[in-house]
């Protein structure tokens, strides 16, 4: 008998640190009552023979099985395919998070180019009697600009405190703890001032 060193967690959230290894053949007999394995871990001494030893397992697997590659009862996976497996999940939610993320940003602005556009309509007066005590059109453009950035940095702030206390909640809810990066933050912040200036432009 004897101890493992410390692992912590896997990437998949499980704790190996809760694991218990023997003999196949006592959990066989005195745990899951089986004969046949459901699945098995191979390691290889170098990694450049990988790929051979892949297939060598498979051609035994099928040996044994009786099956041809068309008809294969099995699934070997190498630890590069399945970290590509994961890689191409990350980047898939990555791009759908960017979508709503976008979708998110179009919406917002609209709602501020409509706000811009009721505003000018119900100052059409005011911005006139401007006019007519001497302010440039620029004067005109600058005034409804700073009102449309306004808009957009205090949206801006209450969706970066809103999400910072989702983020708590939920990490108190489910046990796990969550990370805000400072960099996606800022970048969100800051497209969302862009993005107010772009929509409150037109309507200025």
């Amino acid at each position: 008998m004897g101890l493992l060193a410390p692992k912590g967690m896997n990437m998949y959230g499980s704790d190996q640190d809760d694991v218990i290894i023997l003999p196949y053949t006592s959990a066989m007999k005195r745990l899951s009552g089986g004969t046949s394995f459901r699945s098995f871990i191979v390691q290889t001494s170098d990694p450049g023979t990988l790929q051979q030893a892949q297939a060598q397992i498979n051609d035994l697997l099928r040996q044994r099985h009786r099956t041809t590659e068309e008809t294969d009862d099995f699934l070997v996976r190498t630890q590069q395919e399945i970290s590509e497996f994961a890689t191409a999940n990350s980047k898939t939610m990555t791009i759908l998070l960017g979508s709503v993320a976008g979708v998110s940003l179009l919406v917002g602005g609209i709602g501020i180019m409509n706000i811009m556009l009721v505003s000018v309509t119900e100052r059409t007066r005011e911005i006139g009697v401007r006019r007519a005590v001497g302010a440039r059109g620029r004067d005109i453009l600058m005034q409804f600009l700073i009102a449309a950035v306004t808009l957009s940095i205090v949206g801006g702030i209450l969706g970066i405190l809103l999400g910072a206390f989702a983020s708590e909640r939920l990490s108190g809810l489910i046990g796990s703890p969550t990370m805000i990066a400072t960099h996606s933050v800022l970048m969100a912040f800051f497209s969302g001032d862009l993005i107010g200036i772009c929509f409150g432009f037109f309507p200025a």
